[in-house]
């Protein structure tokens, strides 16, 4: 398998911020969509890309928590960002707010699916699916495909997939995808990072020729509200706290670190032809190799990509590239 995992030489690293790899990029007159983009790394995304000038459009399951989060006084961003609704659990939920954006007759310039859950207790969504891998990976998948024609209108826009290192814990358990036969939230964690991977894969394959081209990336360890299901043993285990509960450092990365990646490959020029690759610290990561991070090689298979396309679209009903599925279900 040839790949261009290999690093570019960002001039960035694990420290930078979301603001500092905006320097210089001025993104008047561009519209973005950040799922999630009202709380953690999702808030300091949209916070980053409104003070560059684009408009924010942040779909929320909790619409008026986020508008609070990012009415910020006296901040310009306030007049650069829209909240609506939307639950990615709720595939109806999905459909209605593409519907009310395609009716907007606005493009989309950048699209960074950022909100997600992590290693919840066993719960189950819509007709019975794992919900890990159901909102972290299918309810961004009929996003995307639903919201296409607006995506695809002008040629050059980004699809960010926000994924994490846990996608080295597992490849997609094809005989078993919704944890029917005993759940362990590691793996389904796993699972759904390494979806989130694979759909940048595929999805960059499929759009290229229209301009548009995908990403996936991880943004390193950050202490935000998505580890609310942790326990404090489970947390020190991980190295992210010692046994008293302080932050472990440097371990950790503050919520502005921790956007800049998905920023990065939003709007890096550096970026420029490249796309379906994964990216960390702000650069393209290599592949994980003796105990060095890096992508695992699972998760950017283009065979097991196309097959979690299909298998995604078969579940949706949603497929930008078919005529069919274009119709949606």
């Amino acid at each position: 398998m040839t790949t261009s995992q290999r690093k570019i030489g960002s001039g960035y690293g694990e420290r930078s911020t979301a603001e500092e790899v905006l320097r210089g990029i001025d993104l008047t007159g561009k519209l973005a969509i950040v799922t999630g983009g009202y709380s953690g790394i999702g808030l300091q995304t949209t916070r980053a890309l409104a003070r560059a000038g684009a408009r924010v459009i942040v779909p929320a399951r909790r619409p008026s928590t986020a508008r609070e989060a990012v009415a910020v006084s006296g901040d310009p961003l306030a007049d650069r960002v829209e909240v609506d609704q939307l639950d990615l659990g709720d595939l109806d939920s999905v459909r209605g707010f593409a519907e009310r954006f395609l009716a907007s007759g606005r493009r989309v310039d950048l699209l960074i699916a950022n909100a997600g859950i992590a290693l919840c207790p066993e719960t189950r969504i819509g007709p019975g699916w794992e919900a890990q891998f159901a909102t972290n990976h299918l309810g961004h998948f009929a996003l995307v495909n639903r919201l296409w024609p607006a995506v695809a209108r002008d040629g050059a826009a980004r699809v960010v997939s926000v994924s994490s290192g846990a996608h080295g814990i597992t490849g997609i358990r094809w005989d078993d995808v919704h944890f029917t036969r005993g759940y362990d939230k590691w793996q389904a964690y796993g699972q759904a990072k390494t979806a989130n991977v694979l759909f940048a894969v595929h999805l960059d394959r499929l759009g290229r020729d229209a301009g548009v081209r995908a990403f996936a990336v991880h943004p390193g360890m950050i202490m935000t509200p998505l580890q609310r299901h942790l326990t404090r043993e489970e947390l020190v285990a991980i190295g992210w706290i010692d046994e008293h509960g302080n932050a472990v450092e440097p371990a950790l990365k503050t919520p502005e670190q921790g956007a800049a990646t998905q920023v990065w490959a939003a709007t890096s020029p550096r970026l420029a032809g490249l796309g379906g690759v994964y990216c960390q610290d702000c650069d393209v990561a290599d592949l994980a190799a003796d105990g060095r991070p890096g992508v695992a090689r699972h998760a950017i298979d283009p065979d097991e990509a196309a097959r979690l396309w299909a298998l995604s679209a078969e579940l949706t009903g949603v497929d930008a590239f078919t005529a069919a599925g274009a119709r949606g279900a």
